[in-house]
């Protein structure tokens, strides 16, 4: 059981928020995504799925459809340990709503917005997809304890999301698990969503985080149960269509397709025009044009490319853009299967994540991950895997080119005659498109890790000589990677003027306990940093002169964050909520997360300093199961 709550716990507030907003009632409400895809033909309507036991519901195999109508359990007793206050503001929600029995009966999944008596309103609804899991087809999978709401407008900004609680019970993709969600991985997943939006990652969120104190749920051990209620603009992913090719469904690829292009991006025109092939694959392939009519064919025979390439290339950069800032800010996610890649290149489904401690490579978080297939050097090449899986189910409609929309094509497939130059024009391009993902990778890599490095122009020498040898270096003497950077933004140009100063500087960059690493001396750490911060220093220099530290020191700190929640200090408030009977703790690694670069949070100075300092040795690289 988890520890009760003690006295001076609050409602569940974190920060402050604006006061503009709306309520959860009033939120303005849509159920796009089941109006347009098919549904569980079992249930085919929310009145078919509300009047069925829930144990009729599933789990079971669930063919020609994207998702099933299945409402949430009701839990009699629940709590909420807090909410994101950036959250409610992007939401479109106002400061307090949180206190309202309409907000914490529906982050509980105690109310829906559907009316059994008239039928009217929106019905909540569970994904149905497959995925590829560490590298092996693992069939239909699903959500199989996350059950979406509705989806929102945010009423100021028109921004659409899908609302989804996490943990609300057995749905037909739950397979032999029971729906649920323990609180220590609640707890995860609530404050990593915040903090990788927090520094400018894409990533789906985290709104609330709810207590279910009576379910008791048997993992590893009897833990208590928790909900997170998430949101994202799309929960679509590349196990979606892997699901859907699996199954040899070729008009639910095609239509799965228009959905995604018409109502999860904005539309065939906002996808990017064809490359242009005489110019350098490094120049074309960053911002290319748009607006190109849905119609139009580009490229010429027989490589031409039609609105599916396009679609492809789209949801391939997006991914190329979101890895590169998992690698710049040194996030390892833990699990990257195709069921855990998303369509809109948003950091999904987290379970054995980790932002890492010391600079090492081969880190996994994953303690089942013997192998090492999705430890942090892998992550880019592994995305790229997923993505030719995704090529794989739109190469028919890819491979088509001009012929895409033709009668035949569409009603009754590829001809024999045809076949081959379809085959050959899909795996052309897409073996193209995988340069475009290096190179825009590249490109963002390097953008970012100048930016952390407070350099404002750009050197072909960078990657060798900056970049690579840095890493090199955090990896020789185990330093750790985030914070490295932050106390580098503190160096004036002046304190590494000379190799003396250079090696006495150094010493910043070592942990608490001095130099490690496996034969490293102090002499030697020294002198291998203090050459690496010359180079550096050059650079800096030239980009920023001599006399403008503290510009340089504002922009780089603007960038590299004080405070990460790190797997340590994560298990730390763990264990005082759930074993404790904390719950302010929650309020303020929120309030941290949420401003990560700021120097001081003015709540409890000693916890601040501790959970930025250096990380004990003991709780350095730590990792955990997929058990959640």
């Amino acid at each position: 059981m988890v520890a009760p709550m003690s006295k001076a716990a609050t409602d569940g507030d974190t920060t402050q928020a604006p006061a503009s907003g709306t309520t959860m009632n009033s939120l303005p409400k849509s159920n796009v995504f089941t109006s347009s895809l098919p549904p569980d033909p079992a249930f085919k309507t929310p009145a078919d799925s509300h009047k069925a036991p829930r144990r009729s519901l599933g789990p079971r195999m669930v063919k020609g459809a994207l998702y099933t109508y299945v409402r949430p359990e009701e839990n009699e007793a629940s709590e909420l340990l807090g909410v994101s206050p950036r959250a409610m503001e992007d939401i479109g929600l106002k400061h307090g709503e949180q206190a309202s029995e309409d907000f914490r009966a529906t982050v509980a999944g105690n109310k829906i917005y559907w009316d059994s008596d008239s039928g009217s309103g929106i019905y909540p609804w569970a994904q149905c997809y497959g995925g590829y899991q560490f590298g092996s087809w693992a069939g239909q999978l699903g959500d199989g304890r996350a059950i979406s709401l509705f989806e929102s407008t945010n009423p100021f900004t028109d921004t659409r999301y899908e609302i989804q609680l996490k943990g609300a019970g057995k749905t037909p993709y739950s397979r032999f698990a029971d729906g649920k969600a323990v609180l220590r991985s609640s707890i995860r997943e609530f404050v990593v969503s915040e903090a990788l939006n927090a520094l400018r990652i894409p990533t789906t969120r985290a709104l609330s985080l709810t207590l279910v104190p009576d379910a008791q749920v048997r993992r590893e051990r009897i833990e208590p149960g928790a909900i997170v209620c998430r949101f994202a603009q799309s929960w679509l992913r590349i196990g979606t269509f892997d699901i859907i090719r699996a199954r040899g469904d070729r008009a639910l690829i095609r239509k799965l397709a228009n959905y995604v292009a018409e109502n999860v991006f904005s539309g065939w025109s906002s996808l990017p025009a064809a490359m242009d092939q005489s110019e350098a694959l490094e120049k074309s392939a960053i911002n290319p044009p748009r607006s190109v009519p849905k119609q139009e064919i580009q490229g010429e025979h027989p490589l031409e490319e039609n609105r599916f390439t396009r679609l492809y290339r789209e949801i391939v950069r997006r991914n190329a853009l979101t890895v590169a800032a998992w690698q710049a800010y040194a996030f390892t996610n833990g699990v990257l299967n195709t069921d855990n890649t998303s369509l809109l290149g948003l950091s999904l489904d987290f379970g054995p994540f980790a932002f890492l401690d010391n600079f090492d490579p081969s880190y996994t978080p994953n303690h089942d991950d013997h192998a090492l297939r999705y430890c942090y050097k892998n992550q880019p090449s592994i995305i790229w895997w997923n993505l030719v899986r995704l090529g794989e189910s739109l190469a028919e409609l890819i491979g088509a080119g001009p012929n895409v929309d033709d009668e035949t094509f569409v009603n009754e497939g590829v001809t024999e005659a045809f076949a081959p130059e379809l085959i050959k024009r899909a795996e052309t391009i897409i073996t193209r498109v995988g340069e475009e993902y290096k190179a825009v990778f590249r490109h963002e890599y390097t953008r970012l890790m100048r930016s952390r490095l407070g350099l404002t122009s750009s050197q072909e020498s960078d990657f060798d000589e900056i970049f690579s040898e840095l890493l090199d270096t955090m990896e020789a003497l185990e330093l750790d990677f985030n914070h490295f950077f932050r106390r580098l933004s503190s160096i004036r140009i002046s304190e590494v003027a000379t190799d003396e100063h250079r090696k006495h500087i150094a010493g910043r960059f070592f942990h608490a306990e001095g130099v490690t690493g496996l034969g490293n001396t102090e002499k030697n750490a020294r002198e291998r940093v203090a050459k690496w911060l010359e180079r550096w220093r050059n650079r800096a220099a030239d980009d920023w002169g001599e006399d403008r530290d503290e510009e340089r020191e504002k922009a780089m700190k603007a960038v590299n964050p004080l405070f990460m929640p790190r797997s340590w200090v994560l298990d730390e408030v763990i264990q005082r909520i759930e074993h404790g009977g904390e719950r302010e703790v929650l309020s303020r690694v929120m309030n941290m997360t949420l401003n990560p670069f700021e120097e001081h949070w003015g709540i409890d100075a000693e916890e601040e300093k501790r959970w930025t300092g250096d990380v004990p040795r003991g709780n350095r690289q730590m990792m955990c199961s997929c058990s959640s």
